[in-house]
């Protein structure tokens, strides 16, 4: 089922509920510029397994409100924070794929892991999707900007050229075609917010380092949009984390590769004794 939860006074979040009474909750956010729809055959699978999924659509994207400010990772963050306190939600596995595995980063440590259990990150565009000084890691700051501007002057063409270096296996037209519809349900505003926070965003390095719950790390080893080595990354920043690459994925891994995808989820839900790289 579906509903929305007020986050402010004037942004409702939608929020896809499925399987309210599963044994155990996992809570995904998605990634940019896609909306919970993307989790679609992880929904099916999980749920069938008896999970409960919560997929939110973050401010801006999806049904949710598209508010013209509020798109920092500290507001998304604590969007998800009003959400998890609505329904009352203990011991999730708190999951994100690319944006959405940042501000899972980002809740951890601001919101010190409330009501978070373990954590598991996709393709998670942490601690910086673009290259710094001292980081020479990520796409170049250029890249970034040149997605930016695109979004301004022609987002359709902006959206079908990142869905052409999403994936690492083939997909069919019609897959295509339904994932470039999932960006256009953005706001373009909303769009570009989100590729600016990835330009000023630094924070993510020291919030590594908060995380103390058992972490699970997907990251496909072609992924052209976050490369593999941020994964490694975060496996040497998080002390509890596991790192498994994905041999035959790009940055759409949870499609690219989803029935291993799928299998080391739920392998990471029902471990008891989480073993670490």
């Amino acid at each position: 089922m579906g509903y929305y939860i007020r986050v402010e006074k004037d942004v409702k979040i939608y929020v896809e509920d499925l399987n309210p009474e599963g044994r155990e909750t996992i809570f995904f956010i998605h990634g940019w510029p896609a909306n919970h729809k993307m989790f679609e055959y992880q929904f099916s699978e999980l749920s069938y397994n008896g999970y409960r999924c919560i997929g939110v659509d973050t401010r801006g994207f999806g049904k949710s409100d598209k508010p013209v400010k509020g798109y920092s990772y500290d507001r998304l963050a604590d969007d998800i924070r009003c959400i998890i306190e609505a329904l009352k939600l203990q011991d999730i596995t708190l999951a994100g794929h690319s944006t959405g595995g940042a501000i899972a980063i980002r809740y951890m440590a601001r919101h010190h892991e409330y009501g978070v259990a373990k954590l598991a990150l996709f393709a998670a565009a942490a601690p910086s999707l673009i290259q710094r000084p001292n980081f020479p890691y990520g796409l170049q700051r250029e890249a970034v900007l040149k997605i930016v501007k695109e979004t301004y002057q022609d987002r359709p063409s902006m959206l079908q050229g990142f869905g052409n270096m999403f994936f690492f296996q083939h997909v069919s037209q019609p897959f295509s075609d339904w994932f470039f519809q999932l960006g256009l349900e953005a706001a373009g505003w909303s769009t570009a917010a989100i590729a600016k926070q990835w330009l000023d965003e630094t924070r993510l390095f020291d919030d590594l380092a908060e995380i103390h719950v058992p972490t699970l790390i997907l990251h496909g080893i072609h992924d052209q949009v976050v490369h593999f080595q941020l994964g490694e990354i975060q496996n040497q920043g998080i002390k509890s984390s596991k790192l498994i690459p994905f041999r035959y994925s790009g940055h759409g891994l949870f499609y690219d590769e989803r029935e291993k995808f799928n299998k080391e989820l739920i392998d990471f839900m029902e471990e008891q004794n989480f073993c670490v790289n």
